[in-house]
């Protein structure tokens, strides 16, 4: 991956995916979730620079369980995007910042997706889905 002529990183598809070593890298392969400030330092107890996936995250009710393998960050659903195959969420978290969620349409309809604009929810992802970006280069 080339960024202002420079290799950020090489690997396999997978690899650079799941595990970006900058916030470009996570950018240009996709959407990402970059998480940084108070909501990173809670996470994990580093001022770090964090990915997320929006499909590795799950919506569930307030006060939800999380599993011992999992973070998890309370919000609002701000905005609703039903795109026939998935919906796109976003979601305003109540220590600030914003995250994106991406859920197949399993069930439910485009109605009952609209619905949730404005629905409290609990954010839940599995600690292994997230990555720590080191500083970038340069």
């Amino acid at each position: 991956m080339f960024n202002r002529g420079k290799v950020e990183q090489v690997g396999a598809p997978p690899e650079i995916y799941e595990r970006p070593v900058s916030a470009f890298v996570a950018g240009f392969v996709g959407v990402s979730n970059l998480i940084r400030g108070p909501l990173a330092e809670a996470l994990t107890g580093a001022d770090s620079l964090l990915s997320v996936r929006p499909e590795k995250i799950r919506l569930a009710e307030p006060g939800a369980p999380v599993p011992a393998n999992c973070y998890s960050a309370e919000g609002r659903i701000q905005d609703v995007i039903y795109l026939g195959m998935y919906t796109h969420y976003q979601v305003t978290l109540a220590g600030g910042g914003e995250l994106a969620v991406v859920e197949q349409n399993l069930r439910g309809s485009s109605s009952e997706a609209q619905a949730a604009r404005g629905r409290p929810v609990q954010l839940i992802w599995e600690r292994q889905h997230m990555s720590v970006i080191p500083q970038e280069p340069g």
